[in-house]
């Protein structure tokens, strides 16, 4: 989700901006500051590109998901249910806020199983968390009618799909608040940052006080200001929304290139029947920052993974069945309960009931699931070349396992 990729002077002068007024935190100092407000000017900006009444910056995107489950009220006991395949982060806040992450099946969109989702609902289920990973998203309608007739949160963690979007509503503006993450690696980047997206004026208040210490910045000053809740510092500073500033103003461009080098990735790959595509619910809205595929069998999957490995090429093509990050079957520390602080009792129960092997239908998925990144800077010839690649190990592989099994 390469933003970075395409890194020039118009960054370099909304930085240069800030740097030169030396005010380098989002809030108060008004006069040195010189009418310089990169962070109001992104929020403002998300607000337009989006389409959404509020935007609240933070300094990542775990601190934005922190943030959304403690204003939605989310917190010890509760259970928000959450998909197998995602990033770390998305338990990490759950767990922050005393929460219990519930676990569930994915599908081929590689988001939230619906019929799962209504399996794992308890009374003490409060939110449902789809995470719009690798750039496209889940069954959003299915999603909200199950949170309508169950009376639960709908909290998007859209940290990996800025940009794309379901019927003509952009991800993350649909539930009851949405996130995103503008890290190194996200299509838009601040270097580290992240941002709450709301419709809604308490939930964007909130969000304001709680991500500040709980100030309620309605005074002349800093220091004239109340404090109606506790909250933290997950305040973003002005050197990196001076970055994400630019950024978005690229977005288009970026969806643009990311667009024409999925669609020739993926015209390559189609060539090959074995090969299938990841489900999207609306094509039309794919971002199109990774190109999913599929292989008829784990062994196929991992003898292709090997082949390019071996070749020294696979670098970008993502098998995340073995993802230390991103699928539940790697993180030993969550099953361990590995934390360096006490984990209420309901926290610790939930995940000692979790094994490797608890969740078979995600495995079925993602043991044959690849997710090529699409580059920014790809020329046509590269693109080729990448893809041609690709198709050459996969029907390496294709050839030994029938070799093999005659």
């Amino acid at each position: 989700m390469p933003g970075f990729e395409l890194f020039g002077p118009e960054e370099r002068k909304e930085v240069n901006d800030v740097l030169e007024t030396g005010i380098l935190m989002r809030y108060g100092f008004d006069g040195p500051r010189k009418g310089i407000w990169k962070s109001k000017e992104l929020e403002a900006a998300i607000c337009q590109r989006f389409g959404c009444n509020y935007a609240q910056l933070t300094s990542s995107g775990t601190s934005a998901l922190t943030t959304a489950l403690s204003v939605l009220g989310i917190g010890a006991g509760d259970e928000v249910i959450m998909p197998t395949f995602t990033f770390v982060a998305s338990f990490e806040a759950v767990l922050s806020v005393g929460a219990i992450p519930v676990l569930t099946d994915v599908d081929e969109t590689l988001t939230l199983r619906p019929e799962s989702v209504r399996k794992a609902i308890t009374p003490r289920t409060k939110c449902v968390m789809p995470v719009h990973m690798c750039g496209a998203m889940a069954d959003l309608d299915a999603l909200l009618a199950i949170c309508k007739e169950h009376n639960l949160l709908l909290l998007e963690d859209a940290c990996q799909s800025i940009g794309a979007s379901y019927k003509g509503r952009h991800l993350g503006t649909i539930g009851h608040a949405g996130t995103f993450s503008f890290d190194f690696v996200k299509t838009v980047t601040c270097a580290e940052g992240g941002g709450i997206v709301t419709n809604d004026e308490d939930i964007y208040l909130k969000c304001d006080g709680f991500s500040d210490h709980g100030h309620d910045h309605k005074g002349v000053d800093r220091g004239a200001d109340l404090h109606p809740f506790i909250g933290y510092n997950y305040r973003i500073s002005e050197l990196h929304a001076a970055v994400g500033l630019a950024q978005i103003r690229k977005l288009d461009q970026f969806l643009t290139i990311q667009q024409k080098n999925h669609g020739q990735l993926k015209a390559l790959l189609s060539k090959v029947p074995e090969v299938s595509f990841r489900v999207i619910p609306d094509p039309s809205g794919d971002s199109c920052t990774f190109l999913s595929w599929f292989l008829p069998t784990e062994e196929l999957t991992r003898a292709v993974i090997a082949d390019l490995k071996q070749q020294g090429v696979l670098a970008g093509n993502f098998y995340w069945f073995d993802n230390n990050w991103h699928y539940f079957r790697k993180w030993d520390h969550l099953r361990q309960a590995a934390t360096l602080n006490n984990l209420n009792e309901s926290q610790r129960q939930a995940l000692q009931n979790l094994t490797p092997d608890s969740l078979p239908v995600s495995d079925a998925i993602m043991s044959r699931c690849v997710s090529t990144a699409i580059g920014l800077l790809w020329t046509e010839e590269q693109t080729q070349e990448k893809g041609s690649t690709i198709v050459a190990a996969i029907k390496k592989a294709l050839t030994s396992s029938r070799v093999t099994s005659a």
